[in-house]
C-alpha cells in the first residue's frame, strides 16, 4: 500500500483548515458542517478523521492555525523598520480595522467570530482561543514598554494591564461594529487608544 508523503499530508490537511477558516468565518462554527467544509475541499470523509478526529479537534487546529497566522502579521507589523512604536502600534490598530469589519471577513476574524460562540461549546477550543489572545497582548505590552522606553508613547500604569485594556477595547468594539452595521466604535476605540497611549491625534 502506497503511503502518502509528509508534503501531501500537510497540503491536505492545510487545505481543510484553510477552507474550513473562510466558512466558519463567515458563517460560524455551529452553522457549518462537516459535508459542508468536506464537499468544499474535495476531500473525503475519512480523511477528515484521519487528520483531526473530531470536529471538537479540528476546531483547536482550527484556531491554533488562525493564530499562528496572526502574530506572525503582529511581529511584522511590530517589526516595521524606519517607525517608532507609537507609529507601529498605530498601523496595527489601522489594519484592526480593515479586517474586522461588518463584512465577510473571510476567515480573518476568527477570534472575534468565535469568541462567545465557542467559549461555552468546548473546553478545548476555549483553551485554544485563551493561548492565542493571551499571545497578542503579551505582544502588545512587549511593544508598549518599548514605546515608553523610546518616549515614543505615554501610559499610566502596567504596559501589561494597558494592553489587556486595548485589546478587550478592540475586541468589543469589532463586535459592535457587527451589531451597530457602521464603524463608529472603532473610531471610540481610536480615540480612547490615543487617550490611553498619549498618541498625537
Amino acid at each position: 500500500m502506497a503511503i502518502a508523503n509528509t508534503s501531501e499530508t500537510t497540503d491536505v490537511r492545510e487545505n481543510i483548515i484553510a477552507v474550513g477558516q473562510r466558512l466558519i468565518g463567515a458563517k460560524g462554527f455551529s452553522a457549518v458542517g462537516l459535508n459542508e467544509i468536506l464537499s468544499e475541499a474535495g476531500v473525503p470523509k475519512g480523511s477528515f478523521y484521519h487528520y483531526f478526529g473530531s470536529k471538537d479537534a479540528f476546531g483547536v487546529a482550527l484556531l491554533e492555525s488562525y493564530f499562528e497566522d496572526y502574530l506572525d502579521d503582529l511581529d511584522r507589523t511590530l517589526a516595521q523598520p524606519g517607525l517608532d512604536m507609537a507609529q507601529r502600534l498605530a498601523d496595527y490598530f489601522r489594519i484592526w480595522q480593515e479586517t474586522q469589519s461588518f463584512y465577510d471577513c473571510q476567515g480573518k476574524c476568527l477570534a472575534v467570530k468565535l469568541g462567545a460562540e465557542v467559549a461555552d461549546m468546548s473546553e478545548a477550543m476555549r483553551a485554544a482561543l485563551n493561548r492565542g489572545t493571551a499571545g497578542i497582548v503579551s505582544r502588545l505590552a512587549r511593544a508598549i514598554e518599548t514605546g515608553v522606553t523610546e518616549r515614543s508613547l505615554a501610559i499610566e500604569g502596567d504596559p501589561q494591564n494597558v494592553a489587556q485594556s486595548l485589546y478587550q477595547l478592540w475586541l468589543g468594539a469589532s463586535i459592535m461594529v457587527k451589531i451597530v452595521r457602521n464603524v463608529q466604535p472603532f473610531a471610540m476605540a481610536t480615540t480612547t487608544t490615543q487617550q490611553m497611549l498619549h498618541l498625537a491625534t
